[in-house]
């Protein structure tokens, strides 16, 4: 019988890592997942693709994903289905699927061509292993949110495009913009190099498959979006870009730290050190591996540029960065800089000696196989490295690879779990996965719920915990599935004690039932109006001091 390669080995040990770095926690379920779930049972209720039935409004920016957890509660008890517990599985699945392509990334890399292996490969293996526990991957993973699903279709684009699996490309393009539709960034760049190499006969023309492949999901939502909703851009995008008052370049500044730390290394040296050793060291590293893998293939030059344009997309507009915003362009970052770390340690020409390997298949293969990649797998017995003036022995190489590509990372990234969470169950869990707000909601609902019908309008800044466990019509404040909310906005800044205040005029106009909300959210406007004192009665405060809050509140209508 023949033995595993330590290659294997290691492929299915990482993979198992990233199932049980998600299984462990449990669901940790984030605030905005629940609009999602309450859009999907909605669809499973008869009501359609809406929030509040009747009121047709695309607050949620994933359709796709909305898709998948209706297709899922129908397999799983219809509108009575677990839908944290169905997302925190299929998250699970998906971020080990793309530790998986991040494998194949780095083999493809590695791959040799006319007897030369460009690299031993480790790179890949490298972001695979930090990938399956990073807390921006785990956190949003056990958070439902649909990036999981975004991340493996924007990792699976990125591979399918280098290996000119032109449909299948065509494909993951359509499905990740209907996932989140950001993802026009890394998409767009891809259409226009495809182009760009067509029109030069670089490649091969344009077919009606590919065309296909892309157009008939892209068009076919769009379409529908617009009959229903009367735009296919979402509503929500809109709602947050007015609600939201940020200081100048607040986005920006945070982009900027985040890009500095993405291995979580404030956590061991603090965060002015970590920042500032971080905006010399990763960009250096990352333009090294960016162009040694460009070299290897050309066609991931737009998966190269996508962190780039990610981060001007987002710090232009200047938004309120949500946690999960940071999350897509982490896996091909992450890559390029531990790939330029590889090429770093291993020199800059190196090859396997006494093997020779086969020559990469033509360009203009329609039907290059992604297992060809095999032919490059790197065998557990003991090779020698070639360099142009030095040479290293293959266990002190091994040695430098694993510390540096594999263990390093990964013990930065460790840094930020938690055997024992303050909050929530007591597994362990990235002390990132904070949602003790979403806890408070959960109170706040169970109180409400008993006392309320499908006709009680509900007022909330945060509706995702509070639109899912209790059977009221929301108000969303913020205007994420509430347009009438859009008006009120944006406030003078002398509402604002942090980055939202519940408008007044919008509550006094539309005279919800209840209103839910931090105290911070109504200090400086809401709760000292004369008019809203008289008619309506706190009925009970929630102790908590999130965001600087005296309490949560709940407001009824006298």
């Amino acid at each position: 019988m023949r033995k595993p390669q330590l290659t294997t080995i290691l492929s299915i040990s990482i993979l198992l890592i990233a199932l049980a770095a998600r299984l462990i926690p449990g669901p940790r379920t984030i605030d905005d997942s629940y609009i999602t779930f309450r859009y999907a049972r909605n669809l499973l209720a008869g009501e359609g693709f809406v929030y509040n039935p009747g009121q047709p409004i695309q607050g949620t920016t994933t359709p796709l994903y909305t898709f998948i957890m209706a297709g899922l509660g129908l397999l799983t008890g219809g509108v009575n289905a677990d839908f944290p517990v169905n997302a925190w599985l299929f998250n699970a699945l998906a971020d080990a699927l793309t530790c998986y392509l991040l494998i194949r990334l780095g083999k493809f890399i590695a791959e040799p061509v006319a007897g030369r292996r460009r690299g031993p490969g480790w790179a890949g293996y490298a972001v695979a292993l930090v990938w399956s526990i990073a807390p921006y991957s785990v956190t949003f993973s056990i958070g439902g949110l649909e990036t999981s699903l975004y991340v493996l279709l924007l990792t699976g684009l990125a591979l399918a495009y280098a290996k000119r699996r032109r449909a299948l490309t065509g494909l993951l393009g359509a499905l990740a913009i209907l996932t989140r539709p950001d993802a026009v960034l890394l998409v767009g760049v891809l259409i226009l190099d495809r182009l760009v190499r067509a029109v030069r006969k670089t490649d091969e023309p344009l077919s009606a498959r590919e065309l296909g492949a892309f157009l008939i999901p892209t068009l076919g939502w769009v379409l529908f979006a617009t009959l229903t909703f009367g735009s296919p851009v979402p509503h929500s995008v809109q709602a947050k870009l007015g609600a939201y008052r940020l200081d100048d370049y607040a986005a920006l500044i945070r982009l900027i730290q985040h890009y500095a730390t993405p291995f979580m290394e404030q956590n061991l040296i603090g965060s002015a050190l970590a920042v500032g050793l971080g905006l010399v060291l990763y960009p250096f590293l990352y333009v090294i591996g960016a162009r040694r893998i460009y070299k290897s293939e050309p066609r991931l030059l737009g998966w190269l540029v996508y962190p780039g344009l990610y981060f001007l997309a987002f710090a232009l507009p200047n938004p309120l960065i949500f946690r999960w915003y940071l999350t897509p362009p982490l896996p091909v970052y992450m890559l390029g800089i531990l790939t330029g770390v590889e090429t770093l340690v291993m020199g800059r020409r190196y090859a396997v000696s006494g093997t020779r390997y086969p020559v990469s298949e033509s360009p203009n293969t329609e039907s290059t196989n992604i297992e060809s990649t095999n032919t490059a797998e790197l065998s557990s017995s003991s090779f020698s490295i070639q360099h142009s003036s030095f040479s290293i022995p293959s266990p002190l190489l091994r040695i430098v690879l694993l510390l540096a590509l594999l263990l390093l990372p990964t013990l930065l990234s460790l840094s930020e779990w938690r055997l024992h969470p303050d909050h929530g169950a007591d597994r362990p869990a990235p002390e990132m996965a904070w949602y003790k707000l979403e806890l408070l909601y959960r109170q706040a609902a169970d109180f409400a719920a008993p006392q309320m019908s499908s006709n009680t309008v509900l007022a909330a800044g945060d509706v995702g915990v509070l639109g899912y466990y209790t059977p009221a019509r929301i108000l969303d404040t913020v205007g994420l599935n509430s347009p009438e909310a859009l008006d009120y906005y944006p406030l003078d800044k002398s509402y604002y004690v942090i980055n939202y205040a519940i408008a007044p005029g919008l509550i006094l106009d539309q005279q919800p039932d209840w209103i839910v909300l931090l105290e911070v959210y109504g200090r400086n406007g809401l709760l000292p109006n004369p008019q809203f004192q008289a008619q309506y009665e706190l009925i009970k405060k929630i102790p908590t001091d999130i965001y600087g809050s005296d309490g949560m509140l709940i407001f009824r209508r006298r």
